[in-house]
């Protein structure tokens, strides 16, 4: 059998369903209604082809090698979801993606979405990944056993509201496919530490296609903080979306603050 977690509120259970946990009593359906909710919460509702699916980790799960956590890494390192979410898209939106799709939640704040970069830039990709999956958030809210699901749209313990209003903003639907956003849906609101109005989820069709990050034109406008007599003075870049991380990082390096982040073309 399988066991469900407490559902998710507000309609995103509509999307992936309660959350699934797997018990030495699951049935070979069973396991395989959770092979389905595992390729659906991490490819981000993407359409799987049978010629795309791993088959020899679907074995190992089968079989009992995998526990639900393993296969969740088995996908999130695949070279599907590495051409998806990281190869094809701005940093910030592949963080941001790996956030919703392996914790279940939007960031909470710039220091998050900045150390993961760094880790991905530093270590690399697979490093970048696994520290999602063998972290203490991760076995403290799934173990080795439960399909991770979006339970930052759900009030939680000792969770920011920013993050419950931020979620809203990477959940957009039943229809959307996470893989046709190219660009950050939090850039700002992360990076200018503000809150996000809680838009519901639409209840079907897709949404209007988005231009890709590199194509949008963002003006960012950071405080700077000087020494002595000095006076504190404001600085803009304007910069393409492709080159808004490494921008980012140079502003806090420099110790300055982000006032704003707008687009402008």
């Amino acid at each position: 059998m399988i066991s469900t977690a407490p559902a998710v509120k507000f309609g995103i259970d509509a999307f992936s369903g309660p959350p699934l946990e797997v018990w030495p009593t699951s049935t070979p359906e069973d396991l395989a209604a959770v092979i389905k909710a595992v390729y659906r919460q991490v490819l981000g509702n993407a359409h799987v082809m049978d010629s795309e699916r791993l088959v020899s980790a679907e074995s190992q799960f089968l079989d009992g090698s995998f526990t639900v956590q393993e296969f969740v890494r088995a996908v999130a390192q695949s070279d599907f979801y590495r051409a998806r979410f990281f190869e094809s898209s701005a940093p910030y939106r592949f963080v941001e993606l790996n956030f919703k799709h392996l914790l279940g939640r939007a960031p909470e704040s710039q220091e998050e979405i900045s150390e993961h970069i760094r880790t991905c830039i530093e270590q690399g990709y697979e490093a970048e990944i696994d520290s999602y999956i063998y972290s203490e958030e991760y076995h403290s809210s799934f173990g080795q056993n439960i399909v991770p699901y979006y339970r930052g749209a759900s009030s939680q313990v000792g969770q920011k509201q920013v993050v419950y209003n931020r979620m809203f903003s990477l959940f957009r639907g039943p229809a959307e496919i996470d893989s046709g956003t190219k660009s950050s849906n939090l850039v700002e609101a992360v990076a200018c530490n503000s809150s996000s109005k809680i838009t519901p989820p639409l209840s079907g069709g897709r949404l209007s296609g988005y231009a890709d990050a590199t194509e949008k034109t963002f003006k960012i406008v950071a405080k700077r903080g000087t020494s002595g007599r000095m006076r504190r003075s404001k600085i803009e870049y304007v910069v393409s979306g492709g080159k808004m991380t490494p921008t980012i990082q140079q502003i806090q390096r420099k110790g300055a603050t982000i006032i704003s982040i707008t687009e402008v073309a």
